[in-house]
């Protein structure tokens, strides 16, 4: 059985945790890392998915424990999100540029689209340990941000898990291959940020223009 030294470099900041306390150690950092606390949630993980393709854990049980990690420290965020997250950006948030303005713009934001943001949220560094408070404080409705939550973390767990198990310690070459392509990556993604966002504002001017030109009715008229 491979020793724990034959992890890619990247995974020997948790080999000793994960080494010691196994399991408990894959509930408590992804947990804590969840609501907000900065841990290496993910790392451990894909650490904890080769241990398992070595046979020194079961991938099952990795994968549970993670997925009932994420979505409890998700719930633990949300609630401090709600108990007090709204108080704090009231009162910091300017040090930070939160303002109460701002605020409410991520509430109507949220409102729309927050089922997505919670759903991809957990595959972005951030946003993955944010995410439960910035719904808490966004008055996001709990059941929705629970389903949505589920979901993303059942994605993240089920992505990550099972490339880490059949790659192992092979993952980080192919990495590093597809670094390759990161920039050409990022300008695809920028090219279609801004294509969507063009669109998105000629549709708004398109119907604003269609609502000057309607004629007024009499109901319409001032009185």
């Amino acid at each position: 059985m491979p020793p724990a030294d034959d992890l890619p470099s990247f995974l020997h900041s948790v080999a000793p945790i994960l080494d010691r306390w196994g399991y408990l150690a894959i509930a408590g950092v992804i947990g804590v890392e969840s609501f907000g606390v900065p841990a290496p949630g993910q790392t451990i993980m894909v650490a904890a998915a080769i241990y398992s393709s070595w046979g020194r854990l079961d991938i099952f049980a990795v994968a549970a424990i993670s997925f009932v990690a994420a979505v409890l420290g998700d719930n633990v965020g949300y609630w401090i999100g709600v108990r007090g997250g709204r108080k704090a950006v009231h009162r910091f948030g300017k040090y930070i540029f939160i303002t109460p303005a701002r605020l409410e713009r991520a509430e109507r934001f949220f409102a729309r689209r927050g089922n997505r943001i919670v759903v991809v949220a957990r595959f972005i560094d951030g946003l993955r340990q944010l995410n439960g408070v910035i719904a808490g404080i966004t008055a996001m409705p709990w059941r929705t941000f629970l389903i949505y939550n589920a979901i993303g973390a059942a994605l993240w767990v089920g992505f990550w898990c099972t490339v880490s198990y059949l790659l192992g310690t092979h993952l980080v070459e192919i990495i590093n291959h597809l670094h390759k392509y990161l920039y050409w990556a990022i300008g695809v993604g920028v090219i279609a940020v801004g294509t969507y966002v063009w669109l998105h504002m000629r549709r708004i001017r398109r119907r604003r223009a269609r609502e000057a030109d309607a004629p007024v009715t009499v109901e319409d008229a001032p009185a």
